[in-house]
């Protein structure tokens, strides 16, 4: 393979997860599976880390408890975490991989990660957003 972003490429590819955009000089691609709970799901490579980041919602007016259950959640995740972006607004799923020696079954392992989130907490994620 002649770079890792194309190794990437290919192995979301074999995943069946659908490219929907892609930034070849950024070396960044969008993917969804929606049947997975993937939505604008973006891959981004960084060497020495690939980056893979999906908008959750935006922090409610009135958060309550929100807080306190992502990081409880967090404890839960597999691979990644719940994260909020650096003015507070937004809170996505975010995970980070190294690059040089990054495997299919490790990005694979990720992405499911986010699918299993998504099916364990997506309603309760929902009830956030109505607040």
């Amino acid at each position: 393979m002649d770079s890792k972003f194309e190794q990437v490429k290919q192995y979301l590819l074999d995943m069946d997860v659908r490219i929907v955009e892609e930034n070849p000089a950024e070396e960044l691609v969008v993917v969804e599976d929606e049947d997975r709970g993937i939505k604008n799901l973006v891959i981004d490579c960084e060497a020495p880390i690939l980056i893979l980041e999906q908008f959750i919602m935006e922090v409610p007016s009135e958060p309550g408890d929100l807080f306190k259950k992502l990081l409880q959640w967090n404890r839960q995740l597999v691979h990644g975490a719940f994260v909020m972006d650096e003015e507070g607004k937004y809170i996505f799923f975010r995970d980070t991989l190294q690059l040089e020696h990054l495997d299919f079954n490790e990005l694979e392992a990720s992405i499911e990660a986010l699918s299993l989130a998504m099916a364990e907490f997506g309603s309760q994620l929902l009830e956030f957003m109505k607040k």
